[in-house]
């Protein structure tokens, strides 16, 4: 006998087979890895030997005995509020200078956007060259203009301001974003503004900043995801830097100079992947989601709030 369905047991199958390949995603992707990571905290396991339970004691160790943990979290914090700032700011400078421009600008928009092009290895490998305090050609600049350079990332003081420098190097990927949210804006809006006697400051206030403030957080929301996902660009300029040889074999240990390039990802490869202590990778690793999901709820209550005061 064949199995009639009713119209809304129907649409829900229906429903439900359109959103599968979503569903499947989700949870192979993000709820299983999430799960296990969960599990893992609770759990002391050394890829090995069969993980056992011991309770708190991983969080307990990496809150309260594990000596590299906080200049870890102030160095991925540090770079959230200060780098996310800055590549808003300078990609949205940009934006507005490149759209306003007469002469060349498809030039500009090339030079500015190339760096970006270059794979991120590629890219600190070229920019902890330019900045090298003996052989690099910026302190031998500054040096021409009776400046003395700084040692950048041989500075624990310089290290993370040099690595702002390496992200605003590459703001081609914001610059491109802003400049087309510009150029989105409807020209009778300047026009009638300029009617009303409204300057270059009314104008950006009044006109611009209300039609690209979505923009603006979605740069900023997806800046605090990939910063609080930052790795690669740290962990090769302090390898760099510090004159280590980096090939098969051998063992990097993250942070150079004193810990000041040393961020909560590299602590988690480290404590994963060559320390094998599982569980304590684990825990960071539910932190750092904590962190990145409270600062992300946090800032789309505000972009919502935005639109509600533009509406």
């Amino acid at each position: 006998m064949a199995l009639t369905l009713s119209t809304p047991a129907r649409r829900r199958l229906r429903t439900l087979g359109f959103l599968s390949p979503w569903l499947i995603g989700f949870s192979v992707f993000f709820a299983y890895p999430l799960i296990a990571t969960v599990y893992f905290s609770f759990m002391h396991y050394n890829q090995i030997q069969a993980p056992t339970f011991v309770g708190l004691r991983n969080w307990t160790y990496v809150f309260e005995q594990m000596p590299l943990f906080g200049p870890a979290l102030w160095n991925t914090l540090w770079l959230v509020v200060i780098m996310v700032a800055l590549r808003v700011v300078f990609g949205l400078t940009l934006g507005l200078l490149i759209t306003k421009i007469k002469t060349g600008p498809g030039l500009f928009r090339t030079a500015f956007y190339l760096p970006y092009l270059a794979p991120p290895v590629a890219a600190t490998v070229a920019f902890v060259f330019l900045l090298n305090p003996a052989t690099g050609p910026v302190n031998g600049i500054l040096s021409a203009v009776g400046i003395d350079g700084p040692n950048w990332f041989n500075d624990p003081s310089w290290a993370k301001p040099s690595l702002v420098m390496l992200s605003l190097w590459g703001i081609g990927d914001l610059m491109v974003i802003f400049m087309a949210a510009l150029l989105d804006v409807p020209k009778e809006q300047y026009e009638a503004a300029e009617l009303d006697g409204a300057g270059s400051w009314a104008r950006f206030r009044y006109v611009t900043w209300p039609a690209i403030t979505p923009i603006v957080m979605f740069a900023v929301v997806t800046g605090v995801v990939q910063t609080m996902q930052y790795y690669t660009q740290a962990l090769v300029a302090g390898k760099l830097a510090s004159g280590v040889s980096i090939g098969p074999g051998s063992v990097i240990q993250p942070g150079y100079p004193d810990h000041s390039t040393l961020t909560v990802p590299q602590l988690v490869y480290s404590m994963g992947f060559q320390n094998f202590n599982t569980g304590a990778a684990c825990v960071l690793s539910l932190v750092l989601f904590a962190i990145a999901m409270a600062v992300t709820m946090l800032l789309m209550r505000k972009r919502s709030g935005l639109l509600s005061a533009e509406d």
